[in-house]
């Protein structure tokens, strides 16, 4: 089945193919012509032929020998083309896929892995994709073609070679067998080690500061001591090949030397035909290697193609809904919802609260409490075990996934710039957006004097580290503006700021807030103190919700209690 998903990518070049497969004919039959004119050239300077018959011979052996070069580049060339083509394809629709599955397979795997499955499979899939029609194709036509030869010359030539193609072949074909699953493994190894490497650079910066540095290097050592069995029997399995293959062709030349001077000493055939005979001998000898070297691709690409097919044989959990969410601001309701991660250990328990469209909600709890959960089933990365979650009446599994994601509105600590132009990074690379609406977000929040200052105005690169923390938190506001969402949930976007800049972000969040319902996870209780309603979880439960301004005024709420005594002394 998964040589299927290499069809489907090469079915759409049909016509390139096409035409690299008659270029590979053209070539195929002028190179077995060759030796056919070599042998006439040959037998003519043994019977005495004239001298402008034999220039002519040897003219045209030298045209034919350079038509066949020329086509065998052109084919080439094509069969690049076609390659580059389909792996770009299957790279993009990788990706896709990889981004529309659940966050627990994102999080069960490591961003590296992904990366070298996404480049590194279609990678050496991409490298049997161009060899194949030239080298694999172009192979199987010219060892056709010299069987077929020798065969309308003796048939006792055609039988004898072909009894021996026969041979290697069933024996290459036995070999490969055995060689995919090590191959296999290898590629499995690769990615777990380029996985690993990804993490380690991600974290440079706090395994140096913490003086873990030769732990990961350990654990580097590990994982190359690992990959080397599996990948020295990957090699050791190619070389076993290449040695078949390489006593095969030594019998082949003592076979066309022993068997064609045999037929010429019993006046069989002539001399001319002797070197026809050992010509093609050659010619056989070559697509025979050709062939080896792609099985070996062959190996690899079947290893690739069944890891890739893996990947697209994983299919979403959250299947999309079909049911609108309503205009305006988002009422948020929690019914009896609960959910756990792969674990089992309960992370949210029966949680039920709602909170009326256009009003702000104070989220509050220590680490570990669920807030970024709830956040996370709001987004609907994760659907509830038990209960519902519903925004604006909507039960969020029955609706639409792309506009549910587009009427929620998210901004963290951590904000994700991309090494991309502005107007890139503030539109997620949608062009659709006009520039009078990007100036318009950017003069709201305050940034007309920073932006005034970029030397390219939107079209300005910029990175992570071009941008102070405070920039990039107003630009990540500024994304939320362009989305015009019902919801904003602010997971504490300014707590690392200075307070120049954290009052800028509150004027912002003040105008990003208006006519929107807002949840505010909160780390410090500045940040709650204009919110309509608190809501405080411990242990994935409800320990307190109400208005604000109610529960700040009853001495014996938990609200109460950590305005006086602070968040960490109430909530550990």
């Amino acid at each position: 089945m998964r040589w299927l998903l290499l069809r489907r990518y090469l079915e759409p070049q049909r016509s390139a193919v096409l035409l690299a497969a008659l270029l590979l004919l053209l070539g195929a039959g002028l190179r077995l012509a060759g030796p056919r004119v070599a042998r006439a050239f040959i037998d003519g300077v043994t019977a005495g032929v004239a001298l402008e018959k034999l220039g002519w011979l040897a003219l045209g052996f030298i045209g034919i020998s350079l038509a066949a070069q020329g086509a065998k580049v052109l084919a080439e060339y094509g069969s690049e083309q076609v390659a580059w083509t389909a792996t770009n394809a299957l790279r993009l629709d990788l990706a896709a896929h990889l981004l529309r599955l659940d966050a627990s397979f994102h999080k069960a795997r490591t961003p590296g892995e992904l990366i070298e499955r996404v480049d590194g499979d279609v990678a050496a899939l991409g490298a049997f994709f161009a060899s194949f029609l030239v080298k694999l194709a172009g192979s199987l036509l010219i060892l056709g073609g010299v069987l077929a030869a020798l065969f309308v010359e003796d048939w006792r030539l055609g039988l004898g070679f072909t009894g021996f193609a026969l041979a290697l072949m069933a024996v290459l074909n036995w070999v490969r067998r055995f060689a995919v699953p090590v191959l296999t493994e290898t590629r499995e190894r690769s990615a777990q080690y380029y996985g690993y490497l990804g993490e380690v650079i991600s974290a440079a910066e706090d395994l140096r500061a913490s003086g873990a540095t030769g732990y990961a290097m350990d654990r580097f050592s590990t994982h190359l001591r690992g990959w080397l069995p599996s990948a020295l029997r990957a090699e050791v399995l190619g070389a076993l090949v290449w040695v078949s293959a390489i006593g095969a062709f030594a019998l082949l030349d003592s076979a066309a030397f022993g068997l064609s001077g045999w037929l010429h000493v019993r006046g069989a055939i002539g001399l001319g035909t002797v070197y026809m005979v050992v010509a093609y001998a050659g010619m056989l000898a070559q697509p025979m290697e050709m062939l080896r070297t792609q099985m070996q691709d062959l190996q690899k690409a079947d290893a690739s193609l069944a890891r890739i097919a893996e990947l697209f044989a994983m299919r979403p959990t959250l299947n999309d809904g079909r049911e609108p969410l309503p205009p305006g601001p988002l009422s948020v309701a929690f019914d009896g919802a609960s959910f756990w991660y792969e674990d089992g250990e309960p992370v949210l328990e029966e949680l039920s609260f709602r909170l009326e469209p256009g009003k702000s909600l104070g989220l509050l709890g220590r680490t570990g409490s669920g807030k970024s959960t709830l956040a996370r089933l709001l987004f609907r990365l994760y659907d509830p075990g038990e209960g519902a979650v519903r925004l604006g009446g909507v039960d969020v599994r029955s609706a639409r996934l792309k506009e549910l994601r587009s009427r929620v509105g998210l901004v963290t600590q951590e904000v994700q710039l991309f090494a991309a132009t502005l107007r890139e990074n503030l539109t997620f690379f949608d062009p659709a957006v006009p520039d009078a609406k990007l100036l318009a977000v950017l003069e709201q929040l305050g940034l007309r004097p920073w932006f005034d200052m970029l030397p390219a105005g939107l079209d300005t690169p910029i990175s992570p580290a071009a941008l102070s923390a405070g920039e990039a938190q107003l630009l990540a506001f500024a994304r939320v503006f362009l989305k015009d969402p019902g919801l904003v949930i602010l997971d504490e976007a300014s707590s690392r700021l200075d307070p120049a800049t954290e009052a800028l972000l509150d004027r912002a969040v003040r105008r990003l807030l208006q006519g929107r319902t807002a949840i505010i996870i909160a780390h410090r209780l500045a940040t709650v103190e204009q919110v309509d309603e608190i809501l405080i979880l411990e242990d994935g439960r409800l320990a307190e919700h109400g208005a604000r301004a109610a529960l700040a005024a009853d001495a014996g709420s938990r609200f109460a209690r950590l305005r006086k005594l602070g968040l960490e002394e109430v909530l550990r």
